[in-house]
């Protein structure tokens, strides 16, 4: 009897763990669902990832000014697109065929050596979650990513994407990124300019005023080219 009494009391425990499990990951899925409902219509005062660098370096000085996308140049919206997630528009928040393409490639390599986040994927990231990387954290980044998806257009993604993304040590956002590196609004930006800012996003900090690489300047050459050669559908 005394044994059966404390099967039942373990079962009870456990049942009892998981189901508050449960309702915690719940609740932290309407808490993610409410300030994307929110973000779709007005302008976030911070980020995660903003909030984790400032963390890692108290002293750090943000520069980030909020524009709407139409004051954002058309050259730079092409760019990051042909950059950084070419079927933008097409996707549900997934690029399938690049994930493949990419889990194939660390295969053979043997390490992580390439990615394929969309844009949105990004944005998730940058919005909501650290830099950690776990199967929990990438798993919670898939159902932001569909929330964003379902609940926001392509054009107010892209808008927010390109307000949040970091260009440089604490330059966050298209406008303070144009000012930063060439002295100019988003608005203002030209081809050249739009491509060098969508070849340093992968690594950004790396990428001071002023200072260019070889390689930066061949990735930001093919980004141009593919651009006047395919152009870039953008909401």
């Amino acid at each position: 009897m005394a044994a059966r009494r404390f099967l039942r009391a373990v079962a009870k425990g456990l049942i009892y763990s998981v189901g508050a499990l449960v309702i915690a990951f719940l609740l932290a899925q309407v808490w993610f669902l409410s300030h994307i409902i929110y973000w779709s219509r007005y302008a976030p005062e911070t980020t995660a990832f903003m909030a984790s660098r400032l963390e890692a370096q108290p002293k750090l000085r943000l520069q980030q000014q909020w524009v709407p996308y139409a004051r954002i140049s058309v050259h730079l919206k092409r760019a990051v697109v042909v950059a950084e997630d070419a079927k933008f528009l097409d996707h549900e928040g997934f690029d399938w065929e690049a994930i493949q393409e990419a889990m194939a490639k660390n295969q053979r390599e043997g390490r992580v050596v390439a990615g394929a986040s969309t844009i949105s994927q990004q944005l998730a990231k940058n919005l909501f979650l650290s830099g950690e990387r776990s199967w929990l954290r990438k798993g919670q980044e898939a159902i932001i990513t569909w929330m964003l998806e379902q609940t926001m257009s392509k054009r107010r993604i892209l808008e927010l994407y390109l307000n949040v993304a970091e260009w440089s040590e604490g330059v966050f956002g298209a406008e303070a990124a144009a000012r930063h590196h060439f002295g100019v609004s988003a608005a203002a930006l030209g081809p050249e300019q739009a491509a060098w800012l969508a070849a340093i996003l992968p690594s950004p900090r790396r990428y001071v005023r002023g200072r260019s690489t070889p390689y930066i300047e061949g990735r930001a050459a093919t980004i141009l080219a593919r651009m006047e050669k395919e152009g870039a559908q953008i909401p």
